[in-house]
């Protein structure tokens, strides 16, 4: 399961209700921030979330309102948390803007208290952890030199507790070692395979998160079938002519990729302040059903065939 918690959703600048670019994806223990636009510091504090253990920045694109807010988190991530560094991933273009904004402005003259680490990627897996990796894919968005993130759970094969209970399996170690597909010898001395008690190996959930797009058709492969896509609708379709000049999609456009690419769930943010919710929802939903329009603080649970909003305390 992946969480999401928005806390930017407007486009280019910020509005009354919604910051600038910015969201957090949890699994289990890890977080990861992607973008950071003007604001996010005090966005993350008013989510209650905390800056605990969030170190780890993907950054899609170099454009001022998905990086600005680097140079007043980074500085007080730097001075404010018990951190041994801080690492920002993003393309060459990207870092490079970055290094500009943080070791030419923020840390200018002076060395950060904290390691802070610029690290270039480039499409491919950027991230293993034990149950879930990361990849980074190419964006199609006016020359930036883009890259969206799928986050894949690894797939596993689900203990079958009333196999182990039938076959007299005490709690503790032997049903971990069975867990992690390995043999066991129980204190009686019976042995254990880990076929007699897992099921059939189960996909884990996929979400993919894209930033700033003018394209969706390079996009199919690396997203089809997703659990969850987050993905930009800046404009409406009465202004196409406008997204396509500026490297946009619009409600539609998204709407249009998600059934094409048999998304499950659709989250769409990067909202113009030109419009309202209600109107980029409903020319969504004449193309696809299962769409939400994110806004700041709103947070979704993703689980296989599933998208559920948290209420938030």
């Amino acid at each position: 399961m992946f969480q999401i918690t928005f806390l930017g959703t407007s486009a280019s600048a910020p509005s009354f209700h919604r910051g600038l670019s910015a969201q957090v994806i949890q699994h289990n223990e890890h977080r990861f921030l992607v973008d950071c636009g003007e604001g996010t510091q005090r966005q993350i504090l008013r989510s209650g979330m905390g800056f605990k253990g969030l170190n780890r920045i993907l950054i899609t694109h170099s454009h001022l309102d998905h990086i600005l807010g680097l140079g007043g988190l980074v500085s007080t991530l730097a001075r404010w948390e018990a951190m041994d560094e801080i690492v920002i991933m993003g393309s060459p273009r990207t870092l490079e803007r970055i290094d500009d904004l943080l070791f030419r402005v923020v840390f200018r003259g002076v060395r950060p208290p904290i390691e802070v680490h610029l690290e270039e990627i480039a499409p491919g897996p950027i991230y293993d952890a034990k149950d879930f990796t990361v990849t980074a894919f190419p964006v199609v968005h006016r020359g930036a030199d883009s890259l969206g993130y799928l986050f894949e759970e690894k797939s596993r094969r689900p203990f079958l507790l009333e196999k182990a209970e039938a076959l007299d399996i005490p709690p503790g170690p032997w049903r971990g070692h069975l867990v992690k597909g390995e043999s066991v010898t129980l204190p009686d001395g019976r042995q254990i395979q880990p076929d007699d008690v897992l099921g059939p190996e189960r996909e884990g959930v996929r979400v993919g998160i894209v930033g700033d797009t003018g394209r969706t058709d390079n996009l199919l492969d690396v997203l089809s079938g997703v659990d969850a896509l987050v993905i930009e609708s800046t404009y409406l379709i009465s202004e196409t002519d406008m997204a396509h000049q500026f490297g946009h999609l619009t409600a539609q456009q998204a709407a249009n990729f998600a059934e094409e690419a048999k998304i499950q769930h659709l989250i769409l943010t990067h909202l113009s302040r030109r419009y309202r919710e209600r109107d980029v929802l409903a020319e969504a939903l004449a193309n696809f059903d299962n769409v939400r329009v994110a806004r700041d603080f709103d947070s979704y649970q993703i689980r296989r065939g599933e998208c559920m909003r948290v209420e938030q305390e």
